[in-house]
């Protein structure tokens, strides 16, 4: 499995313990592979397809909440869900973009959709996980994490992007 920064060889790192939420609630525990590039140097973390990243639930519960606002399975309380739906409704329309780039720079990709969100990204199950991973592996994938290096200057620190 090459790079996907500068397809160069990836070796195994390490591993790393991440939990996970099932539908029913309970935890689990997956060893994530470290991979190390040997040409940029950099580390990745393989990707399983159950799981969305920076997301403690599995993708099929995050699926099937923002596919069906009424009726839901999933052991999670309301603002959770509601925390879902609205990072779907403002992800969807970035995802659709992302993965049109991508089919247009890639023709193999993915296939070409017009855009309501959810029908482009697909309708049969793992639909999300499937969206997800290219956009992952393009480095396009955005979080609502916001953690940057700042500096103090004249008393005010400054994110490090703004010097």
């Amino acid at each position: 499995m090459p790079c996907p920064c500068c397809q160069g060889v990836l070796e195994l790192f390490d591993r790393r313990r991440r939990s996970q939420i099932l539908e029913s609630g309970e935890k689990q525990w997956l060893l994530i592979r470290r991979l190390h590039c040997v040409d940029c140097n950099k580390i990745h973390h393989e990707l399983p397809d159950v799981l969305v990243p920076y997301k403690r639930h599995e993708a099929s519960s995050i699926e099937q909440v923002t596919k069906n606002r009424e009726s839901s399975s999933v052991s999670a309380d309301e603002s959770t869900l509601n925390r879902w739906r609205s990072w779907f409704a403002w992800w969807a329309p970035y995802a659709c973009g992302c993965l049109e780039a991508l089919r247009q720079r890639f023709p193999l990709c993915v296939e070409a959709s017009s855009c309501p969100a959810q029908s482009a990204l697909g309708s049969a199950g793992g639909w999300l996980a499937r969206a997800v991973r290219p956009i992952v592996n393009a480095h396009l994938y955005i979080t609502t994490r916001s953690a940057w290096m700042s500096t103090k200057i004249g008393g005010r620190f400054m994110p490090d992007s703004l010097l």
